[in-house]
């Protein structure tokens, strides 16, 4: 495998409602070019605001055993991955954007050590405001959802921003081109 420069990884992740999509929107139409979006690939339908490739649980294990994902993960029932694209942009110096997983950021500062983490986040009453809107779940499974709430930690070593997406999006966008200027000098 090609040597990678994880120091161009921007891992962005939070609870559901936190507006992680509507953040990576915002930053993908401002920066252009010279920032890679991954796609997430995901045993769910289109829709939902998510830009992601949809495949079935077949697909997605056809793609585990070819190691064609450079990451994966399981949550809540649906599958998700990385293409293994990843790769191949860091390996060329391009600084790439990954929406990842809270529970995967571990596994992910493992392979991609210099890897910097955006972690979004927002007020209680804000996802739940937003995962009611969504409507993928009903009320109790929103208020079970903000329970379970996991906390989010990483090694002090890594390199961590907290963005609070509570506000404006311009806001909390603004917070987030920062973050991916840095990785792009890195």
């Amino acid at each position: 495998m090609t040597e990678v420069d994880s120091t161009k990884l921007i891992y962005v992740m939070g609870p559901s409602g936190a507006g992680k999509d509507s953040l990576l929107g915002f930053a993908r139409e401002r920066v252009g070019a010279q920032v890679m979006f991954a796609h997430r690939y995901i045993t769910r339908a289109v829709g939902g605001g998510e830009n992601h490739i949809a495949l079935s649980h077949d697909e997605f294990a056809t793609r585990i055993s070819y190691g064609l994902f450079a990451m994966h993960w399981e949550s809540l029932g649906l599958r998700y991955g990385i293409g293994i694209e990843l790769d191949a942009w860091l390996a060329r110096g391009m600084p790439v954007v990954v929406n990842g997983s809270r529970q995967h950021a571990q596994r992910a500062l493992e392979r991609y050590p210099d890897a910097r983490f955006v972690h979004i986040d927002a007020t209680p009453s804000v996802l739940a405001a937003r995962l009611a809107r969504r409507g993928r779940e009903d009320a109790r499974q929103i208020e079970a959802r903000l329970a379970r709430r996991p906390a989010f930690e990483l090694p002090s070593h890594a390199h961590v921003v907290t963005i609070d997406n509570s506000g404006m999006l311009a806001d909390a966008g603004a917070q987030l081109l920062n973050a991916l200027t840095l990785a792009e000098r890195a």
